[in-house]
């Protein structure tokens, strides 16, 4: 008999359904979520809650198109586990009832509350909600908030305050809220940045300009965590361990979160209050994880970031993004809007309104706000635009500013770094880095989805539009099918004169070696790539050392590199070739 749960976890924070924690159930793979069963299923939830003295809060059934789902509903923070465990009953209850499912017998130890005596099922529940109540942490978490101070919870420890203002307390030893001396803690400027591409540049570039302004800045995004410029941990901290690290660290007076995807969906926003956020844009990627098939849903996804803004607090959105434009109604919270025309017609809307926003006009960067427009520079002389080529560098700028400006960041403080940025590869390890070797260009960067890769080979062609190309290319094995397909097509659109197919060892996440390489070949075959033109080197840093031997003088070199570790070593080997003025078409130094 198929298992009818795909996924059972707990909400800890503001996420795609409701702003509450709370417990979340997804269904596995052919199981519908009908009428009755989604029916039955809420009464068991409310019945439940009811019997355990939760207060009413929203439950939320969310319908897939293949007719599976998500179930979701609010919880008390300090009830999640068992919170888990009522789903799961609520769920199977509902199944056994609707279509007669067996799932006693079937799938489960005696200790888990049977599905067909609910009297039993709810004298279990109880006995688990009473030996998870923590009164100490909501009674602090109630006065946190009445004070409207920021908190951080997980497994371990409670956090009150921010950065500077912050204490800490392991959660077996939380103190009465008698004895805490509130007035020591405070928040600080935080702001969270999320959407498809684009994420970890405006992280850096916004955390550069609050360090600047004068507060020692952190920032955690998909390369660790970096306090005052410096790494105090590696890794992709793009998620809420990120963001906890961060906020914890007493030196930091004001913090940028970068806020992926798949935290948002796996355990809500670790953080419950901030000044400001953005959303860079949205784009195709990761279709089919954690109930999310579409780009409408990965606009909610990430626009779940606004759900933690402060009262005044403003969340920055791309203007010229249809999907974040469609939904920008439906959000009840100050916004400011970015595009690449500083006179596109919503921009324009928006500061008839009063509202600020940022955009291009005359080949110079307008941030207006408070009814002023305030030129930033001129496009050209920003390093991280390649002199106007990487027009979605253009777009990471205009909204970096907007969201510096939200923090309250000064104005020449923004334009200064957006003079200076990017002008050496170690402001942006991984985004956009260029090395120049004689007339050939190398240029190694994150490009990991379709609209990123294309973003990148149209800067590719502005800058060397009569070279030849090599590209490298890969995927990480989360990915679809259909999804690694496309991203094979993008590229095919190029018509490159090389195309080395890796796999990106750390992210091979289930899929076999050169799984990912075989289908990228498939599909670049059947777009019209040649089968000369398609190598296969499955190490990251042999598919590198591949491209940049096939080189000669005026050729192009594109290095998606993905992998922290395989990332270390090129950047090494292109900054010896660059040392040692290597010359493309001669041999390459030994590993």
């Amino acid at each position: 008999m198929l298992f009818p749960i795909e996924d059972s976890r707990r909400l800890t924070g503001a996420n795609l359904y409701f702003t509450e924690s709370g417990a979340l159930l997804q269904t596995a793979t052919g199981v519908r979520l009908d009428e009755c069963t989604v029916t039955h299923w809420r009464e068991r939830v409310e019945f439940a809650r009811d019997t355990l003295g939760w207060p009413r809060a929203p439950i939320v059934a969310r319908v897939n198109a293949d007719g599976g789902g998500e179930l979701a509903f609010a919880a008390p923070i300090d009830q999640l586990f068992v919170a888990t465990e009522v789903n799961e009953w609520a769920f199977l209850s509902a199944l056994h009832r609707c279509h007669n499912w067996d799932c006693d017998q079937a799938f489960f130890a005696p200790a888990f509350p049977p599905i067909r005596d609910s009297d039993l099922a709810l004298r279990t529940l109880r006995r688990a909600s009473t030996a998870e109540r923590h009164p100490r942490l909501v009674a602090l978490l109630d006065e946190a908030r009445r004070l409207g101070l920021p908190v951080l919870l997980d497994d371990a420890k409670l956090s009150l305050g921010a950065g500077a203002g912050s204490r800490t307390w392991s959660l077996d030893s939380l103190p009465a809220v008698g004895r805490v001396n509130w007035s020591a803690m405070h928040a600080i400027p935080v702001a969270l940045v999320t959407g498809s591409n684009g994420k970890t540049t405006t992280t850096r570039l916004v955390a550069a300009m609050s360090e600047l302004h004068g507060l020692r800045t952190a920032f955690s995004c998909t390369d660790g965590v970096f306090v005052d410029g410096h790494a105090v941990a590696s890794g992709d901290y793009s998620g809420p361990a990120g963001a906890r690290t961060v906020l914890r660290d007493r030196r930091v007076q004001a913090a940028v979160l970068e806020t992926a995807r798949g935290g948002i969906l796996r355990r809500g926003l670790a953080v419950e209050r901030v000044q400001a956020a953005i959303v860079t844009n949205i784009s195709a990627d990761h279709f089919g994880e954690y109930g999310i098939h579409d780009l409408d849903g990965l606009a909610d996804t990430k626009l779940v970031v606004a759900r933690a803004l402060d009262a005044d607090g403003t969340l920055v959105l791309n203007a010229d993004d249809d999907s974040l434009v469609r939904r920008a109604a439906t959000l009840a919270c100050r916004l400011g809007w970015f595009a690449l025309n500083a006179d596109h017609p919503l921009l324009i809307a928006h500061r008839a309104r009063a509202g600020a926003t940022c955009g291009v006009r005359a080949g110079e960067l307008i941030l207006h706000r408070d009814g002023v427009d305030h030129a930033l520079g001129k496009i050209i002389d920003m390093p991280l635009t390649l002199r106007g080529a990487a027009t979605y560098n253009i777009a990471n700028i205009a909204g970096a500013a907007l969201l510096a400006s939200a923090l309250g960041v000064a104005v020449a403080t923004i334009a200064q770094v957006l003079a200076r940025f990017g002008g050496d590869n170690a402001d942006n390890p991984g985004r956009l880095m260029r090395w120049s070797f004689g007339s050939a260009t190398a240029l190694l960067d994150y490009a990991h989805n379709p609209e990123g890769l294309r973003g990148l080979l149209d800067v590719v062609r502005a800058i060397s539009p009569d070279g030849r190309l090599a590209l490298v290319l890969g995927q990480a094995g989360n990915r679809e099918d259909t999804d690694i397909r496309k991203l094979a097509a993008a590229a095919a659109s190029f018509r490159p004169d090389l195309i080395v197919l890796k796999d990106i060892e750390s992210h091979l996440r289930g899929r076999a070696p050169g799984e990912i390489a075989a289908i990228l070949k498939n599909e670049l075959l059947r777009n019209g790539i040649v089968e000369a033109a398609i190598v296969t080197c499955l190490d990251e840093v042999v598919a590198a050392r591949t491209a940049l031997d096939w080189a000669h003088a005026g050729d192009s070199i594109v290095l998606p590199i993905h992998d922290k570790q395989a990332r270390t070593q090129v950047v090494a080997l292109l900054d010896r070739l660059a040392a040692s003025r290597w010359v493309p078409g001669t041999p390459l130094p030994p590993v």
